[in-house]
């Protein structure tokens, strides 16, 4: 490709150029116990061993504040069958929603931390709180993941991806999922 068929983009939307992200609920519950989820496309594995995941959030997010009390919190996997939840937990405050109940969205105790799992997700990463630092105007909460399960008719040693239409944000309101079918380039 030359110069010319190539557009500038401007560094404060450059981060768009990383997507389509794997969208997911952030749980989480403060010292009174009540329940919260965020959705999130800034998350990703940081470590195998341990095993730490990464979430980015700003600190005027009510999850924030809720993760800083009590140091848990759940990566749940949601898929396209609750598109509709997962962008209401994306627009809405919990300062001022009960987003489970408001968002028909069910909360199941979790194994091993305090906030639920949320019942309708196909997977979940239980999370400790391993470290947290500021990078811009957004903090990052990496988690060590101290259990992991999922749907088994969704995941085995991967996702069934006709089973578990996992949600991808392309940027602003659009949303898209895989296709079921796998490459395996041939080296």
């Amino acid at each position: 490709m030359s110069e010319k068929e190539k557009v500038n983009i401007s560094p404060s939307s450059a981060y768009k150029l990383l997507h389509p992200m794997h969208t997911v609920l952030v749980s989480c519950a403060g010292k009174t116990g009540k329940p919260n989820i965020i959705t999130l496309a800034w998350a990703m594995p940081t470590s195998i061993n341990p095993p730490l995941v990464a979430v980015s959030i700003a600190p005027r997010r009510h999850s924030h504040s809720l993760i800083e009390e009590t140091k848990e919190f759940v990566v749940n996997i949601p898929t396209m069958n609750i598109l509709k939840e997962t962008l209401f937990c994306g627009r809405v405050s919990g300062r001022e929603h009960d987003k489970f109940k408001e968002g028909g969205l069910t909360p199941l105790p979790a194994k091993k931390v305090k906030p639920p799992i949320i019942k309708e997700c196909v997977a979940h990463l239980e999370c400790k709180l391993h470290s947290q630092f500021t990078t811009g105007d957004h903090t990052i909460f990496v988690g060590e993941i101290v259990e992991a399960y999922a749907d088994k008719n969704a995941f085995t040693e991967g996702y069934n991806l006709e089973k578990a239409k996992m949600i991808f944000h392309l940027g602003g309101s659009e949303f898209a999922t895989l296709e079921s079918k796998v490459f395996t380039p041939k080296l």
